[in-house]
């Protein structure tokens, strides 16, 4: 038996040695692309910047004082929570409809043809969409011209371009994709006879729907909302072409501080509130998520 014993250690030291040999090439190359970077923004948010590449490198908290009490930081922080709010809101609302669609109404042989086509906006150079938004919306874009030969307005509309609504139809636009896949995965995994059940116990469509579906499908939901929301709060691209001074982000911000106001230090700072914030917008979403599956087994 202690003969046994000591090969079944073996065994698993050598398993456990295997595993670290696999994922080492892995956990090195996160640690030198993620987290080495990550921890050298922290590090810089409590420098000083002296010169145009000089730091004073005593450690201060003065960075993120600014940043916290200037009330244009906190204007901009609290502009860029609404806005990927309401991506996120958008995005997720139109995406459901289109994953219903696919999942529930496309025959089995023709759903990979619709995710196909549901990935042909990858196709496209993400600046292409952008500027092709700013080519629709524009003051004599394709929607005014429209509308103008309609005859519904005489004169072009200001307000849809060079703001906060244009970055919002922009992002989620570009983000769709993002939100249609894990609730299209989350659909496809809901077992068809739960939902014969519960019309055979008298539920009518629309019942089933919010009783049994959409539980079901709360953790593809949830998904999309951290996948749009995370990268629409960060992105600054779409603000920089389309935004305007209304349309503005926290990653213009940054951005600003880092390239053109040389304060890099400050820019670390709200770079690192910033993924705060996001971070925990992100537990509490994971939070909804768990509750929600553990609701779903309990009905089970």
């Amino acid at each position: 038996m202690a003969g046994l014993s000591r090969k079944f250690r073996r065994l698993r030291q050598s398993e456990a040695a295997t595993g670290l040999m696999l994922i080492s090439p892995t956990a090195l190359y996160a640690l030198a692309l993620l987290a080495i970077p990550l921890g050298a923004i922290v590090l810089i948010s409590f420098w000083t910047q002296t010169g145009v590449r000089d730091f004073d490198t005593t450690l201060t908290g003065a960075n993120y004082v600014e940043a916290l009490s200037d009330p244009i930081y906190r204007a901009l922080m609290f502009r860029s929570l609404r806005i990927a709010g309401l991506v996120t809101l958008v995005t997720v609302l139109a995406a459901f409809p289109i994953a219903y669609f696919v999942s529930f109404g496309v025959p089995a042989q023709k759903k990979s043809l619709w995710i196909f086509l549901i990935t042909i906006p990858f196709w496209t150079s993400y600046l292409i969409r952008v500027f092709l938004w700013k080519v629709i919306l524009g003051y004599n874009g394709v929607f005014n011209s429209g509308l103008k030969v309609l005859g519904v307005i005489d004169q072009p509309l200001t307000f849809l371009l060079y703001n906060a609504n244009s970055v919002v139809i922009t992002l989620a636009h570009a983000y769709a994709p993002f939100a249609i896949l894990p609730i299209f995965v989350a659909l496809e995994k809901i077992d068809r006879s739960l939902l014969e059940a519960a019309r055979d116990l008298g539920e009518n469509r629309v019942m089933t729907f919010l009783r049994v579906t959409l539980p079901l499908a709360a953790p593809g939901v949830i998904a999309a909302v951290l996948i749009v929301f995370i990268p629409t709060i960060g992105d600054y691209v779409t603000p920089e072409l389309i935004g305007g001074p209304g349309g503005t982000m926290i990653a213009n911000m940054i951005q600003a501080q880092f390239l053109r106001l040389n304060n890099a230090p400050l820019g670390a700072a709200l770079a690192v509130l910033a993924m705060l914030i996001v971070s925990v917008i992100a537990v509490a979403f994971l939070v909804l998520g768990s509750r929600a599956s553990g609701a779903k087994g309990t009905r089970k």
